[in-house]
């Protein structure tokens, strides 16, 4: 079986006929229809090879000799799983363990048949593979299940065929299979055999996938109301932040080029670092959207684990949902999760070390985007330096960007200024970060609309301005002066 490089990323788009269905769109009833027809003839044909074979096996000869139904044409036939499967370049046995794979989630009585006995043994025939879940009753197929339909009892091609369920074949690459080594100290070809999640939304409902938050998948979507023209940045960040943008839009064609192939690792890994409300999360934020792309930010509490191995478990799964989506990761305060390594002094310092270790190995292999923030960059292990394509630092806005953000924020908001508000000598005179500036603007509103007035007076901004410097040992008198402690 030839293995194909440059499998495209499973995205509802990338079937012909596709609907994106993120925010519960209902598909088109006809090419629902239609999809269904489809997924139907391939139901209709595993049920024939599995007849084919059995017969063969029951008479004794289950090798390759024996005659197994051809697939049915997709030539011409529009829809998720058709377009799918010819994006793919799938060939028939590839076809045959997506449609067993998919069988218990659709179709669960047609695997009925590998329910049979051995009246020799009183047990279920070990050549079939297959497991019984805990509470659904019937029969959830291994790859041992697909090796059986594909090659019967003919070594040779069992052999020539054990590649295609392999990390680097077409179906896993794709991330429309599943192989889940429950038991590794067992045969590899033991694995259940299961679509993915994104995998069963596309092809049966011709929709993407978002993940919902949770142990399985611990993130959520990063999204933002603000446009691009919003970020204030110094000119140094948002050029940095322009490159990054440029890689978005361009990486991908210039990944097709061999001779950049071979040289550039794929995948783009960057470092943001700055204080608190200095835009690293809006910057992330702005270049999913700005790009159409989903952002996902990270949430270290469902991923960090006192218990050894959890840690590494929780970001496999991460990692592997993510490896096959046009995704933005985003870890936020990563210095948590990324802190130096130390002297492996205690069981829990060796640890904390693999987890770094492993940590490094799947960031270097991500082929997507990956976003690292952090307000403490000397506090992150100096490996990970090298292995970002570019560290962009976020300082404290100038007086200058200080103004725009002030004026920013306040324009459109639902009280009139009084007059004494001058916002060019408000970003003169506090140096605030533009999260420190949305704060007073909360304070600000929220104090207005207390007293019952329409109108924001100076003394309120003073006062959401006091309440920020606190934050930081420093006080601001009512005049506006700035002292510390």
């Amino acid at each position: 079986m030839e293995h194909r490089d440059g499998v495209p990323p499973l995205d509802a788009r990338a079937g012909a006929g596709g609907v994106v269905n993120g925010g519960g769109t209902a598909p088109d009833p006809e090419q629902a229809a239609a999809n269904a027809a489809v997924i139907d003839g391939e139901l209709a044909w595993l049920e024939a090879v599995m007849a084919a074979r059995f017969a063969a096996y029951g008479d004794g000869a289950a090798g390759a000799a024996v005659a197994i139904p051809e697939p049915p044409s997709l030539t011409g036939i529009e829809g998720p799983y058709a377009g799918r499967v010819r994006t793919l370049d799938l060939g028939a046995e590839e076809r045959l363990a997506l449609i067993l794979a998919l069988a218990p989630y659709i179709a669960p009585a047609a695997l009925d048949s590998f329910l049979l006995e051995n009246q020799a043994t009183g047990r279920r025939f070990t050549e079939f593979g297959g497991i019984i879940g805990q509470s659904h009753g019937g029969f959830l197929p291994t790859v041992e299940t697909a090796m059986f339909l594909i090659s019967g009892d003919d070594r040779y091609l069992r052999i020539l065929m054990e590649p295609i369920f392999g990390p680097a074949a077409t179906l896993v690459r794709s991330g429309m299979l599943r192989i889940d080594h429950r038991h590794t100290d067992e045969p590899p070809l033991s694995a259940l055999l299961r679509p993915s999640e994104l995998a069963l939304h596309h092809l049966l409902r011709g929709e993407d996938y978002s993940p919902v938050p949770g142990p399985a998948f611990p993130a959520s979507r990063l999204t933002t109301a603000l446009d691009w023209d919003d970020l204030v940045l110094n000119a140094g960040t948002m050029q940095q932040v322009d490159l990054i943008s440029a890689w978005i839009a361009q990486g991908p064609a210039l990944m097709q080029n061999p001779h950049l192939a071979q040289r550039l690792k794929p995948g783009y890994r960057c470092l943001f670092h700055g204080g608190p409300g200095t835009g690293k999360t809006l910057t992330a934020a702005l270049l999913g959207k700005r790009h159409g792309l989903p952002v996902y930010r990270v949430d270290l509490s469902r991923v960090v684990s006192k218990w050894i191995g959890e840690t590494e478990k929780n970001l496999a799964s991460l990692f592997d949902q993510a490896e096959h989506r046009n995704w933005i990761l985003f870890f936020d305060e990563a210095d948590a999760l990324f802190g130096k390594r130390t002297d492996a002094g205690s069981a829990n310092d060796r640890a904390a070390n693999q987890q770094i270790a492993y940590l490094l190995q799947r960031l270097e292999g991500h082929p997507g985007m990956a976003i690292l923030a952090t307000n403490q960059h000397d506090y992150l292990d100096e490996a990970f330096a090298r292995r970002f394509q570019i560290a962009v630092r976020f300082p404290m806005p100038d007086a200058a960007a200080r103004t725009r953000l002030w004026q920013d924020c306040f324009s459109g908001q639902p009280f009139t200024l009084s007059d004494e508000v001058d916002f060019e000598d408000l970003g003169q005179r506090h140096e605030l970060a533009g999260g420190g500036i949305i704060n007073v603007l909360r304070h600000a509103c929220l104090v207005a609309s207390r007293r019952g007035e329409g109108r924001i007076e100076l003394h309120d901004l003073i006062e959401g301005i006091r309440a920020e410097k606190q934050k930081d040992g420093q006080y601001v008198s009512r005049a506006g002066g700035v002292g510390g402690n």
